[in-house]
């Protein structure tokens, strides 16, 4: 199967971020899996920690951002964004929709 993303062909996944999402490379410092979770599953506690942190690292980019920093703002826009998505994988593997999740009958 090919993907296309307008008239371009994404030929692997960072091809299709950097053609989807409309950026050559990832922000530099920003760890998407603070925002968002990460693919595995997480412990309750695990989560409230790495949602304490990301709420920080938020509030820090977005004070450097009214400080003037035009970066700082738009990665605090970004991050903050992230935490409200889940990654496609996990959430097929968590309603049991991805192949080798379900139970043999």
């Amino acid at each position: 199967m090919r993907t296309y993303i307008g008239s371009h062909q994404a030929l692997n996944a960072i091809e299709f971020e950097e053609l989807a999402l409309g950026f050559d490379e990832l922000p530099i410092g920003l760890d998407r899996d603070l925002f968002r979770g990460p693919l595995a599953p997480e412990s309750p506690e695990e989560r409230a920690a790495r949602l304490d942190v990301a709420r920080e690292v938020i509030a820090e980019l977005a004070a450097q951002g009214e400080g003037g920093d035009e970066i700082a703002a738009w990665d605090a826009l970004y991050a903050d964004a992230l935490t409200r998505t889940v990654p496609f994988l996990r959430a097929a593997r968590t309603a049991g929709r991805f192949a080798g999740t379900e139970e043999a009958a």
